[in-house]
């Protein structure tokens, strides 16, 4: 039995974030999840896929988050508690949906996970989606600790329910990644099947329905607001004169710098958990015989912003200040070290920072950027679109999957990205406003999601360009999810449809389609060289299974190569920079332990130096 799926109240167990999430949802009775996988948010949905193997508890991975949003709406408005799980930029592609969402308004409880991503560990921005509540007019709920991330989402269902909206629980991957020990609740028995009830005055969002739903909404706000104003999500520690409000994973570090600094008996902490609306009474309260407040949040200065304008309505003129020069940063995520340092620079407070240990004997650890996998497939498409198009000048959009990594050299083979599915959208742009030759990369999982859109748009209007699409069988970046195309029977699941990505393509009307095989590395070179040349759109669908994803459903064959005395160092080989190659005594060498035995190095060295292992 899967652990979440444990029904011992008051027992405790290890869980890392995000499986804390997926267990308050099961304690919440959720019966309808959705997602498209993001980091930090895919553990969540891991769980919910495993254990709706086990249990009567609905998953799905959608195509993209706009889906996942618009198939958990439909759940709770048939009357059946749902989730829908996404990373901070997924949100950007749920928003169409999400800002109408909020007029309809839900039948059942809904909660919408967006996990946020500062410091950009996995992320192509570090945007701070506080704002959507605004946006939106919806709810926002912020945890600090792994246990109370737990403890929020049965909130956050109640929440929903009470005012008849969905509501946004925002994490960080601070929260999402950490671990702790959590007490389990009781697991209630799930409603799984609803009923609608038709109602399209107040459900379909013509013009004349949606100027009452927004009236409507907005008295949900106000009524959310006044729950804002009592929530047990929003506290006050202490009796001090110094205010320091916070939020999320920031309280655990004002917590610490407050002990550490020796000024618990000076100093008063709000902690903002419902931090859409703001409780403006709490607030405006809090700030009271306060001498100066500090406001410590990571990303952008949202609640900054609002208590400066409660203070400034209420007639309050004390000093507030958070992100600034010699403060807190815009950037990245914050740690207990710059939480401590801001704190005493800020309130004056005596402090020596600790003297680093003296590293100047010990040798720099040797960088190691992110790379491809040994063996992977796009490393051997790369090489075969360069060969293939030598002497060329050429653009290369890429879009965001596990291929973003040929951004470096010596690959260097992404010039331009901005989001999920832009490379074929930018492509079409770059083919009019140039006379360069474009070759975009987008991967199997990414093309569902969002890329289809760009290639029509291309055919329309006759744009002169190559997509090149990487299909490695699985979304596996963010862990070997499956996506429409996936053979889902490998995995011994039943039930499910596939599609195929070439007849996809073909029924879109693309002139020039053609398959490779990456690992035959002259005949790839061959195929792309007269995509290249088509005049028009042209589509190369590159087609190897992830090599990772393949040994762990046992079908990697591949046996080790090495280098023989016939190399010249010629280090050609070197060029598709596979991790399995090392130098040592100043000739190239392969690692049998890393080496899956793809063969592409084999053929591209110029001696037929490289040949397999023999056996012992």
């Amino acid at each position: 039995m899967h652990k979440l799926l444990t029904d011992r109240a008051g027992e405790k167990m290890l869980l890392l974030g995000n499986e804390a999430i997926a267990r308050g949802a099961v304690e919440a009775g959720v019966a309808f999840t959705s997602t498209y996988p993001g980091t930090p948010s895919s553990e969540i949905s891991l769980n919910f896929f495993q254990m709706s193997q086990e249990s009567d508890l609905y998953f799905q991975y959608s195509t993209n988050e706009k889906v996942a949003l618009e198939v958990a709406a439909a759940a709770a408005n048939a009357g059946l508690r749902s989730m829908a799980v996404m990373k901070h930029v997924g949100m950007n592609v749920a928003a169409d949906a999400l800002m109408t969402l909020a007029y309809v308004g839900v039948k059942a409880g809904m909660v919408v996970l967006t996990a946020d991503d500062p410091y950009m560990f996995s992320s192509q921005n570090e945007q701070d989606n506080r704002f959507y509540g605004k946006l939106s007019g919806l709810p926002v709920l912020e945890p600090s600790t792994v246990e109370e991330a737990k403890a929020l989402v049965p909130y956050a269902f109640e929440l929903s329910e009470k005012l008849k909206e969905p509501v946004i629980l925002r994490t960080t991957t601070r929260i999402n990644h950490s671990t702790a020990v959590v007490t389990l609740d009781s697991i209630p028995p799930r409603v799984t099947k609803g009923t609608f009830k038709k109602d399209p005055f107040n459900l379909v969002t013509v013009p004349a329905v949606s100027r009452k739903l927004h009236a409507k909404l907005l008295e949900h706000i106000k009524e959310a607001k006044a729950l804002s104003e009592t929530s047990p999500l929003n506290f006050i520690e202490g009796e001090g004169a110094w205010g320091i409000v916070c939020n999320g994973v920031s309280f655990a570090y004002v917590k610490d710098a407050i002990k550490d600094l020796d000024v618990a008996e000076k100093t008063k902490v709000l902690r903002i958990g419902f931090s859409h609306p703001m409780p403006e009474a709490l607030i405006q309260q809090f700030l009271k015989n306060c001498q100066k407040v500090l406001i410590v949040e990571e990303g952008e200065p949202y609640m900054e912003e609002a208590v400066k304008a409660f203070a400034q309505q209420d007639g309050n003129t004390v000093e507030i200040r958070g992100k600034g020069e010699g403060l807190f940063s815009r950037l990245y995520e914050f740690d207990p070290q710059t939480v401590r340092e801001c704190i005493a620079a800020y309130f004056g407070i005596p402090y020596t920072k600790p003297v680093p240990v003296d590293v100047s004997d010990v040798p720099e650890v040797p960088a190691r950027p992110p790379t491809l996998c040994a063996g992977c497939s796009h490393r051997a498409t790369y090489h075969a679109v360069k060969k293939a198009v030598e002497g060329m000048d050429t653009i290369y959009p890429t879009d965001i999957g596990c291929y973003t990594l040929g951004v470096l050299p010596p690959l260097s083979m992404a010039d331009f990205l901005l989001c999920m599915g832009s490379s074929t959208g930018t492509a079409g742009g770059f083919s009019k406003a140039t006379d360069q030759k474009v070759i975009s990369f987008i991967g199997d999982s990414t093309f569902f999601h969002s890329g289809i859109p760009g290639l029509i748009n291309a055919i329309f209007n006759n744009h002169d360009l190559t997509l090149v699409i990487l299909d490695n069988g699985t979304t596996a970046m963010t862990g070997h999810q499956p996506h429409p195309g996936v053979d889902m029977s490998r995995l011994h699941l039943e039930g499910y449809g596939r599609l195929s990505i070439e007849n996809v393509v073909k029924g879109l009307g693309v002139p020039f389609v053609t398959k490779i095989k990456p690992y035959k590395v002259k005949k790839s070179i061959e195929a792309i060289r007269e995509a290249v040349q088509f005049k028009g759109v042209s589509v190369v669908i590159s087609e190897e299974m992830c090599v990772l994803y393949a040994k762990s459903l046992g079908l990697a064959k591949g046996k080790p190569f090495r280098v023989t005395d016939k190399c010249k160092n010629h280090r050609e080989c070197l060029s598709i920079a596979c991790p399995a190659f090392f130098i040592w005594d100043g000739k190239v060498n392969i690692d049998p332990d890393l080496c899956t035995g793809c063969a592409v190095c084999a053929q591209i060295c110029p001696e037929n130096a490289i040949l397999p292992v023999k056996k012992p």
